[in-house]
């Protein structure tokens, strides 16, 4: 039997999601859990692989048992067993093909940004000091809709098939005192928000012209694009499944 567990995590304690030698990370601990509470070995899969520090509001993973349990029951004991900053809200029974990472439709994205000194969200958003220019940061995120490959924004050297990633939304605006930019795509490479962040800042204080977002982009090079954003303002958001996913 196939199970979907629903989770949300803050990541500033972790190595990313995914299990790393000799590094802590969120996949591991909650493995050990599951583990634990089921008395056999138990891997799961996520819906991504979000980097050191980086959060998760919503992330999905699939795990296999035949072990009978009750789906409230795991999800009470879990979050006894596991630590402050992972939560795991729901359990369900998905279809035996169902996957986490490549049956999800879109993932969505948060970037945080503080505009002001903040002594109590300084773990939470990206202080900024200078003044930016937000409309032209806003005028340069639509310029995203017009290109597939985003090259130019992924690490190098990651094992990826193709740089193409299907934008579906990208918007800069204000909530109280932060500056925002939610993306939402089918998919994303590894660094690909922050560095596309990073590279709205430079418009944004003016070291780059928005026309030279296109430059970039079609560059396909690292090195054109601005600097990567610190990772404890990232957000995983929102992933959207098929609704029939569920039994």
């Amino acid at each position: 039997m196939r199970y979907f567990i629903e989770l949300s995590y803050n990541g500033g304690a972790y190595h990313g999601w995914q299990n790393q030698p000799n590094q802590i990370s969120v996949q591991e601990v909650i493995e050990n859990a599951l583990s634990l509470l089921l008395k056999e070995p138990v891997s799961i899969m996520g819906a991504g692989r979000t980097d050191t520090g980086v959060h998760a509001l919503q992330m999905f993973a699939h795990f296999d048992t035949e072990i009978n349990f009750d789906e409230m029951d795991l999800v009470f004991k879990l979050n006894s067993f596991l630590p402050k900053d992972i939560a795991i809200h729901t359990v369900f029974k998905v279809k035996a093909d169902a996957h986490a990472r490549f049956d999800a439709l879109s993932r969505t994205y948060l970037y945080r940004i503080t505009l002001q000194k903040n002594v109590f969200n300084f773990d939470n958003a990206y202080y900024v000091k200078q003044d930016l220019d937000v409309e032209k940061m806003k005028e340069a995120s639509k310029i995203l809709f017009q290109y597939k490959d985003f090259q130019c924004f992924s690490k190098v050297n990651t094992d990826v098939k193709t740089y193409h990633c299907d934008i579906m939304k990208a918007e800069w605006f204000f909530d109280n005192n932060e500056l925002h930019f939610v993306i939402k795509a089918d998919r994303f490479l590894r660094n690909m928000v922050r560095a596309i962040v990073g590279t709205m800042l430079q418009i944004g204080l003016g070291k780059l012209q928005i026309e030279d977002l296109h430059t970039i982009i079609i560059s396909k090079n690292r090195n054109e694009a601005g600097f990567s954003v610190p990772a404890h303002g990232l957000y995983l958001t929102k992933i959207d499944y098929p609704t029939d996913i569920k039994i």
